[in-house]
């Protein structure tokens, strides 16, 4: 790759505030970049049904999604791991027989539990709050998630993984301990005060995928820049030579850095390409 650089960027936080407004100054650093030679990458949690049109139309080589359970080059499928369809159904049997909500993402949409947007809206909206979210208060699952199916087939063989609501955080420890051979996560606060828990593919990692990209590519470590906000970002930055934490990010995310630009909706990625002159 000789000067030029492979990017990878986080999207909630980083690419996006936590509203889903995409700065028209990380738009234009994306564009120059890849017009200088540069490839750029999205890296993130979102399957790809939750990619919407005005990120792709950014213009980007690829995606790594699931955080890092699928791998995208220009429309090439370079790696997907998914859950079994046996999985599917013991994690959605036992999420019904504890009286959890939860949703399934899979690249071909997200399909919400039969109460997931009731039991949701209350969640959703501290959520938002906790993300500084103005309308919070008015916030609904619909808006959240604009393209989730309702009242489809529960039962699948597509799926990157589960999200699920946490009543307490006995759900999330019971869930672990339930599903040995799967990953198992929280997002959406700290500790006892997580939202959600989610259940993956285990195994999964950012930098686990980034490896398959880059050598799918012949590129190497040397060439690459990573850019996150979150916990979940910290395997990028160990992998990728150089990584650039959000303003807006975490003290953990921070630590790794190598440095720190700017947050996000005050053009902190237009801010650090400069910086690193890639454009």
């Amino acid at each position: 790759m000789g000067n030029k650089k492979v990017i990878f960027i986080d999207v909630d936080g980083t690419l996006v505030d936590y509203e889903n407004n995409l700065p028209e100054s990380a738009v234009e650093a994306i564009r120059r970049a890849r017009g200088n030679g540069h490839k750029v990458y999205i890296s993130t949690g979102r399957s790809k049904a939750e990619v919407y049109r005005n990120i792709w139309d950014i213009g980007l080589d690829g995606m790594i999604g699931g955080n890092g359970s699928y791998v995208e080059d220009h429309g090439q499928v370079i790696f997907h791991q998914l859950i079994t369809g046996e999985e599917c159904r013991d994690i959605v049997d036992w999420l019904h027989e504890r009286g959890l909500e939860f949703y399934l993402e899979s690249n071909n949409g997200l399909f919400a539990s039969e109460n997931f947007e009731k039991r949701g809206e209350p969640v959703i909206q501290e959520y938002s709050r906790r993300k500084g979210k103005e309308d919070a208060n008015s916030q609904t699952i619909r808006q959240a998630f604009p393209k989730m199916i309702f009242g489809g087939e529960l039962y699948r063989d597509d799926l990157n993984k589960v999200s699920f609501i946490l009543e307490s955080y006995q759900d999330y420890l019971d869930a672990k301990d339930a599903f040995p051979n799967l990953q198992s996560n929280t997002w959406g606060g700290a500790g006892e005060t997580e939202l959600f828990g989610d259940l993956g593919v285990k195994n999964i990692t950012k930098a686990n995928a980034i490896h398959h990209l880059l050598e799918y590519l012949g590129a190497t470590a040397e060439d690459t820049i990573a850019f996150g906000d979150a916990k979940i970002d910290l395997s990028m930055f160990e992998c990728c030579k150089i990584g650039v934490a959000m303003g807006n990010g975490g003290p953990e995310i921070k630590a790794a850095a190598d440095f720190i630009t700017t947050d996000v909706t005050e053009d902190g990625l237009y801010h650090a390409f400069e910086k690193l002159k890639i454009i």
